[in-house]
Parts: C-alpha cells; structure tokens; sequence
C-alpha cells in the first residue's frame, strides 16, 4: 500500500512537471471543475441526510439524531432521579419526599 502511494505520488509529480499539464491544471475552468468534483461527495451525503430526515418525518419516524437526542435526555432525568432517591434515603423520608414534591413541581 505504501509502495503504490508512493508509485502515485512519483507519477504525479512527474506529470505536474509537464509545461503542457501544468497549463491546463492553471486553467481556471479546469480549477472550477475539479472544486465541483472535490465538493460532490459532500454534498451528496448532505442531500442524502436530509432526504432521509424529510422522509422519517412524513413517516412520523424519528431519526438517528433525535433518538441520540432522546436517549441523552433519558439518561440526564435518569441520573437526576437516581440523585433525589439517594438524597431521599440520606435526609430520611418525611424531608426527602417534600423536597422531591418541590423539585419535581407537584
């Protein structure tokens, strides 16, 4: 793999050194086509998520990003309702369950 790396970059050079490739590689349409083919895959993937979020939406499905979302917001209100218990046990009952009913807005 390296050898062939090397091979590529060796045979580039070779014709970037060529009076005729280096006038057409300076050649500001040429530079504007291969701006375009370079920018291609981005956009394709760019146009693909969105199609694919467009999609999950009209299906009422959710996405990657949004099931992301909600398994962070989860473990967030997991980890929160872990602390109330532990700060439940610690103050005893009567104070731990006032103090739950006022930080969760019953």
């Amino acid at each position: 793999m390296i050898s062939l790396k090397k091979t590529l970059l060796a045979q580039g050079m070779k014709l970037l050194s060529d009076p005729r490739v280096l006038t057409f590689v300076q050649d500001e349409r040429v530079v504007k086509v291969l701006t375009v083919a370079m920018n291609a895959p981005s956009k394709a993937q760019t146009f693909a998520k969105e199609q694919a979020s467009a999609l999950a939406k009209v299906m009422a499905l959710a996405t990657k990003d949004e099931v992301r979302d909600l398994r962070r917001t989860v473990r967030r209100l997991e980890d929160d309702l872990a602390r109330l218990r532990s700060d439940h046990r610690k103050n005893g009952a009567a104070t731990g369950a006032r103090e739950m009913h006022e930080e969760l807005g019953d």
